[in-house]
């Protein structure tokens, strides 16, 4: 193997590098058998969930010239799927494969693993978050879908994808974000720094007008945050300024519901502020030992 053959393997990243083997067998002749061979575009299908979802137009259209002029330099990594031998389903590269066909290309180098669907959707999001390509929300999306799908616990994912626990656990917690201001984390209106600052915003009305004012005034994320501390002290003085009379016979005052509220959605568990003159209690509801030591690490005790 040259410098330069070296020097794109391991470009690759560690992910795919474990993927590709050393060198295509010397004697196969057919499909069936062979690990690296050139298969016709057509027999190839995305794979299903994975985890990457929104394609940039200019970039794809810009990849698609490259391939046009140049040709797929770097192979599609795929697996067999149930209808057979002659029919695969991609687990890394369906980027390279749009832009492939968008280049009128009939025929592209692959790689063949054997895995199973979850092995697959695991190999994707590895390479995809190697690579950078995915989108915080995508990013977030798909450790949800492991930790349910596989029964991993945070420290395991964490593991298994390359990235430190609290990574993993910051990631989840961009979930919790509205569907409007997802939308602009993924369209890049809103960086996923815009986006963890937001979520400590003491409410979903603050958090929207926080979010617009970002993206018109193309906002710093020191500034958002300076913009949340500011609401939180705001609806602070408010609660303390609030009379004892005014809370309501047999219930809670609006102030300790909605510290509920900010509680249970920064925890992203249901929170009860039992307030008896200014002292009580804190409940923090969790539902396996996980998800306390989830809780436990945004505490960050």
């Amino acid at each position: 193997m040259n410098a330069d053959q070296k020097g794109a393997r391991r470009a690759l990243g560690r992910g795919l590098d474990a993927l590709l083997p050393a060198a295509p067998p010397a004697t196969a002749t057919a499909a069936e058998g062979r690990s690296v061979f050139v298969c016709a575009i057509e027999k190839i299908v995305p794979q299903k969930g994975q985890p990457r979802q929104h394609f940039d137009e200019t970039e794809l259209e810009e990849l698609t010239g490259s391939i046009r002029e140049h040709g797929l330099i770097e192979p599609l990594i795929v697996r067999r799927t149930q209808a057979g031998n002659d029919a695969f389903e991609l687990i890394a590269g369906e980027r390279r494969w749009r832009a492939a066909q968008r280049a009128g290309l009939r025929e592209v180098l692959v790689v063949v693993k054997d895995v199973s669907p979850k092995e697959a959707f695991e190999l994707a999001l590895v390479e995809n978050v190697q690579r950078a390509d995915l989108n915080p929300i995508e990013i977030a999306e798909a450790f949800d879908r492991l930790l349910r799908e596989h029964s991993y616990t945070h420290q395991t994912l964490a593991e298994r994808v390359g990235k430190d626990r609290t990574t993993i656990v910051n990631s989840l917690r961009l979930l919790r974000l509205p569907p409007r201001i997802r939308t602009m984390v993924i369209s890049r209106e809103l960086s996923e720094g815009h986006a963890r600052a937001l979520l400590g915003a003491p409410s979903d009305k603050v958090m929207a007008d926080v979010a617009e004012r970002t993206v018109h005034g193309k906002l710093p994320v020191r500034k958002v945050e300076a913009l949340i501390k500011a609401a939180k002290e705001k609806e602070l003085r408010a609660a303390e300024s609030e009379e004892p009379g005014e809370k309501k016979r047999g219930g809670k005052s609006p102030a300790i519901k909605d510290l509920e509220a900010r509680l249970a959605r920064r925890l992203g568990t249901r929170v009860e502020v039992r307030d008896e003159g200014g002292h009580g209690e804190l409940g923090i509801t969790y539902g396996s030992l996980d998800e306390l030591d989830r809780i436990i690490a945004l505490l960050g005790a």
